[in-house]
């Protein structure tokens, strides 16, 4: 069993809502293979919470307007440090940047083809790490990086 259309056409449009608000290591999974429940799972990151809900609520908005779609449950919206977005057919889950490497769902969902996604989201891979790098060369040049 793949993906059904309806779940490439919500992971495409979830994943430039993502992309257009300058999400991280954007990625999805097509999991309906291994689980019943689902079709495909979209990650993506922010390096800090009010990102994290910035990006949740253009999603949420996005599938609404373009597709009619609202999620039948929205969870971790208090701590905005791991909002999971269910649709049914796909799953978000944004995540602030240090959950995303704590808990690495990529390793869990490798065996699973990925999905093709729009270039905008494409372009957010690596964007972590190198924003990671940004911020450590920052803090150094600032003298804090000698506080840790």
């Amino acid at each position: 069993m793949t993906a059904t259309d309806r779940s490439l056409e919500l992971i495409t449009a979830a994943a430039q809502a993502a992309a257009d608000k300058l999400a991280h290591d954007i990625i999805a999974y097509d999991v309906s293979d291994v689980l019943s429940i689902t079709d495909a799972f979209l990650l993506a990151s922010a390096p800090n919470d009010r990102q994290v809900k910035s990006i949740v609520d253009e999603i949420e908005e996005r599938l609404l307007k373009d597709l009619g779609a609202k999620p039948v449950r929205r969870e971790g919206d208090r701590e905005a440090r791991w909002v999971l977005l269910d649709y049914v057919d796909i799953v978000v889950h944004v995540q602030h940047s240090e959950e995303r490497v704590f808990y690495a769902l990529e390793r869990l969902w490798k065996d699973c083809p990925e999905l093709d996604l729009p270039e905008d989201a494409k372009a957010t891979r690596g964007k972590a790490a190198e924003h990671a790098r940004l911020q450590e060369a920052e803090e150094e040049t600032s003298g804090f990086g000698d506080l840790r």
